[in-house]
């Protein structure tokens, strides 16, 4: 199976997310179309098992960070790689943090992965000083935003993702604790 979504991959990065088509992929893997089936029931849980297999990446990629010392370079170091995986992979990137798949909800299980990388740079961001929801919300519409912007304009490029660490030092510095006025 791990083949088969390693080859829808491929697909979806020379088609699209959309343009992934079971009997193309079939025809890649070997198999007959209604053979895919045994795999997968439809095509939606083929994108589920694309999803949680993304995630699964993701999570690796994370995994392998040293997010030592300060807090705010913590956030950084988070987020660049976080950033890096999104831009370098748009096909994945659609389907992890997008909906271009109408009808298609992962589920509660594939879901689970993208809730553990939620909750990681939620801990960071509040450890670095956002405290309330509305904040964390905006820092990640903030990031968003920019990783849109890269694959968008600039594919490969890197004339919007050289700007977090400075957009996150803005948006941080929003926070720091103010001095009490004397």
């Amino acid at each position: 199976m791990a083949s088969i979504v390693a080859t829808a991959w491929e697909l979806a990065r020379a088609h699209g997310i959309g343009g992934l088509s079971l009997h193309a992929l079939a025809r890649e893997v070997g198999l007959r179309q209604p053979s895919l089936y045994t795999y997968f029931d439809s095509k939606h849980a083929l994108y589920d098992a694309m999803f949680a297999d993304g995630n699964r990446q993701l999570l690796e990629r994370l995994d392998a960070l040293e997010l030592l010392g300060d807090r705010r370079e913590a956030v950084k170091v988070f987020m660049r790689a976080f950033v890096n995986f999104a831009v370098e992979d748009p096909a994945r990137n659609q389907l992890l943090f997008q909906r271009p798949i109408p009808g298609f909800e992962p589920s509660a299980e594939s879901y689970e992965r993208a809730q553990v990388v939620l909750s990681r740079a939620v801990d960071l961001l509040r450890a670095a000083g956002l405290e309330s929801q509305t904040d964390v919300d905006c820092f990640v519409a903030m990031v968003a935003g920019l990783i849109d912007a890269q694959i968008s304009n600039d594919p490969g490029g890197d004339r919007w993702t050289r700007h977090l660490d400075r957009l996150t030092d803005m948006y941080l510095d929003e926070f720091k604790p103010r001095r009490r006025r004397q």
